[in-house]
């Protein structure tokens, strides 16, 4: 095991790649609640690096508000642990420090500033006070490293408002990395892009999860089988089925309360839901 130091925020830190520790997302027992109504009654489930863990079922399953529990958006009980650290409980921008990244469905990035600007503004809150006052003459092997990994590193001087949908969503993905987020929450990351572009976002996916956990919600099925390493099934806010595409796909009630036929002739339900979250 590499040895592992502790970086400016509390969050470990591995000293071989100087990168945050990697670390496990374990959710048990989640259960949201607003007033009468239960969003989610009782959801477990868990993401590993070296993985891409999909969240999948048909609205109001409940999808969202997990995540949303997760990172604070919404009171859960229950637990939601990222390595020793339970998150259930904490306010948004604590949990942001412990390692948890988050993105929507729409992409939040800063339109009139450029890629550089982006992604330095993000890694600026890993900074200490002093070091956000002090001029940046070159460029941080840390953004380096993450507009490469995302596909930008030929458009830092781009205004960001001119980019693809696809390269938004990449951009907002690097955002979290400069920012060493241990796991990555992405909520339909993949929502109105070309077909190349959901190839680049899954194989960016594979890279990213080598060292991070990764949590996909999502409704494109056919992204999901290409790419998902362990799939979890959501149906009335409670947890159906979990394990390999080829298990859940099999599954008879998966199939019964969304998959349906889409499980064989390769069909997004979404489409015919008319709906998209």
């Amino acid at each position: 095991m590499s040895p592992q130091t502790v970086d400016v925020l509390g969050a470990p830190q591995d000293v071989a790649t100087g990168l945050a520790a990697p670390v496990s997302l374990v959710v048990s027992g989640l259960r949201v609640q607003f007033g009468g109504f239960v969003a989610v009654s009782d959801a477990s489930f868990d993401a590993h690096p070296g993985e891409v863990r999909f969240l999948i079922g048909p609205n109001g399953a409940g999808k969202t508000t997990c995540i949303d529990a997760i990172t604070g958006l919404v009171r859960g009980t229950g637990s939601a642990k990222l390595g020793d650290d339970e998150l259930l409980g904490r306010p948004v921008h604590r949990t942001a420090r412990l390692g948890v990244g988050r993105t929507f469905q729409t992409a939040s990035v800063f339109e009139e500033m450029s890629v550089l600007q982006n992604l330095d503004i993000a890694a600026g809150m890993n900074r200490r006070s002093a070091a956000l006052l002090r001029p940046r003459r070159t460029v941080e092997p840390r953004i380096e490293a993450a507009a490469e990994q995302i596909g930008l590193a030929g458009s830092l001087e781009q205004r960001a408002g001119t980019l693809s949908h696809g390269q938004k969503q990449w951009l907002e993905i690097g955002m979290l990395l400069v920012q060493d987020a241990r796991v990555l929450l992405l909520d339909e990351p993949v929502a109105g892009m070309s077909h190349d572009e959901r190839t680049a976002t899954g194989t960016l996916l594979q890279r990213i999860a080598e060292h991070r956990a990764v949590v996909v919600v999502e409704h494109d099925m056919d992204f999901m089988r290409r790419f998902a390493t362990r799939v979890t099934v959501l149906h009335q806010g409670s947890v159906i089925s979990e394990g390999s595409v080829a298990h859940v796909q099999a599954d008879p009630r998966v199939q019964e309360v969304y998959l349906g036929s889409a499980a064989t002739h390769g069909a997004d339900p979404a489409e015919h839901e008319g709906a998209t979250s």
